[in-house]
């Protein structure tokens, strides 16, 4: 079955739900995990990953660009689309009540992508830069890539082998 997780109303119960890399684009954790929670087994697992990279330069740079381009006003909304990230604190306090354990680590991995700010750019087309693209028109998009491209280029230099090692 395929369903949008937010309006997911299986019963269940689960032995484990999986949600990887999808949790960051839904707002409202805190009633959202308990809601998952609700549909596991006794002994049922949780595990989510969320990407935290929101401050990272690959992102800050999204927002940059939007913010400043002949484009701003037109993505003056989507920019603002993604909620901010909660600390491991706040989201062990929001599971722990309803949780027999819980586990929670950061981990940052590091991806070489060969092509240099290209692969970068590539990388996010389907998922970070998708509010900020999806707007625009041809030549607005076209503008906006090259503009962010070049940013990206500069905030994450290749190594010498063409590779850039993105966290």
């Amino acid at each position: 079955d395929v369903a949008d997780i937010a309006r997911w109303d299986a019963e269940g119960p689960y032995d484990v739900i999986l949600a990887n890399a999808v949790l960051q684009w839904l707002p409202d954790h805190a009633a959202l995990l308990p809601a998952l929670v609700s549909k596991l087994a006794v002994d049922g697992s949780l595990a989510i990953q969320i990407p935290n990279n929101l401050d990272e330069p690959t992102h800050r740079l999204m927002r940059e660009i939007a913010a400043d381009g002949p484009w701003a006003a037109k993505l003056a909304e989507s920019a603002g689309q993604r909620s901010p990230r909660q600390s491991a604190e706040w989201y062990y306090r929001i599971l722990r009540p309803i949780a027999s354990r819980v586990d929670i680590w950061q981990t940052t991995y590091h991806h070489p992508l060969a092509g240099g700010a290209a692969a970068v750019v590539e990388w996010f087309k389907g998922t970070g830069l998708r509010p900020y693209l999806d707007p625009l028109n041809e030549t607005e998009r076209a503008s906006y890539l090259k503009r962010y491209t070049d940013a990206v280029a500069e905030a994450y230099p290749a190594l010498s082998d063409g590779t850039v090692l993105l966290p």
